[in-house]
């Protein structure tokens, strides 16, 4: 489904300005949300997020707007991902924004397997760095070439997702999520400026992480900090937590860690409770 201009469209398919420099510049932001049962997880912090980021960019956004699209397209299913796109809209050739931009924006829901959430998956070290100078790699942008390359990269050699390292050789983050690795009692994920976004997820198991036994930390890590830890996992609004079974040549046990296996049983519960479903229906 496709919702535009507040309609719902069947398909996704729809009118488009090709002078939108979405379109031509990536000059555009997106978001991407699970809808369990007709409701959106955590939807005020998914829209607050695209809100505070919009206006990083200069980009008007209209929250409620924003409401209405992703609740009017979770309703069109049981288990949906809805992604929203946010463009600076039309305007003249060159990379100078227009000084009233009229900004687009569209959503789409398609369905998302339950298979996906909570699944293990197998990290590939790119050579690619993630730019922690740019304010780009902090936000969600339309940008994503790197991480196209990147993802092809690591399938062509057998692994699920590429990890990134900032331009100071330190772990930054997933090519579509963020990254934790357990240390002890520890639970450490990059900071915010060495490239990485403020996840939604990240940052409800930063605020779980007490309640599991665990001390949470947001700190710089180095590839071979990563490889010594006891336990790796990803986090994203889809597959919520993905225990990490490789990186590279190093393997890691995945959810058979118990620290790992507290967390996915406290995120199900969360995300349960954020959509008023039964935990079942999570994953």
């Amino acid at each position: 489904m496709l919702w535009r201009d507040g309609a719902l469209v069947p398909g996704t398919t729809a009118p488009l300005d090709h002078t939108d420099r979405g379109l031509t510049l990536g000059d555009g932001l997106f978001d991407t949300a699970l809808a369990l049962g007709g409701r959106v997880a955590f939807e005020d912090a998914h829209i607050a997020r695209l809100a505070a980021s919009a206006a990083t960019l200069g980009i008007p956004a209209e929250p409620e707007r924003i409401r209405a699209a992703v609740r009017d397209l979770a309703g069109q299913g049981e288990r949906l991902a809805i992604r929203t796109t946010l463009t600076r809209g039309s305007g003249p050739r060159g990379l100078k924004p227009p000084d009233a931009p009229n900004p687009t924006l569209f959503a789409t829901a398609a369905a998302s397997p339950g298979a996906v959430a909570f699944a293990p998956l197998r990290l590939w070290p790119t050579a690619i760095a993630r730019n922690d100078t740019s304010p780009a790699s902090r936000l969600k942008t339309l940008g994503y070439l790197d991480a196209v390359l990147a993802a092809r990269e690591a399938a062509a050699a057998g692994f699920d997702e590429a990890l990134f390292r900032n331009t100071r050789g330190r772990v930054a983050c997933a090519g579509t999520g963020n990254l934790f690795a357990l240390v002890g009692t520890s639970l450490v994920t990059p900071p915010l400026e060495d490239g990485v976004l403020a996840g939604i997820v990240r940052a409800e198991v930063l605020g779980l992480a007490a309640g599991c036994g665990l001390r949470a930390e947001e700190r710089s890590l180095g590839l071979p900090d990563l490889l010594g830890a006891e336990a790796v996992f990803l986090t994203n609004s889809l597959r919520l937590l993905a225990p990490v079974t490789a990186v590279g040549d190093t393997a890691f046990p995945g959810a058979g860690h118990p620290a790992v296996s507290r967390l996915v049983a406290a995120l199900r519960a969360r995300v349960a409770q954020a959509c008023g479903v039964a935990e079942d229906m999570v994953a």
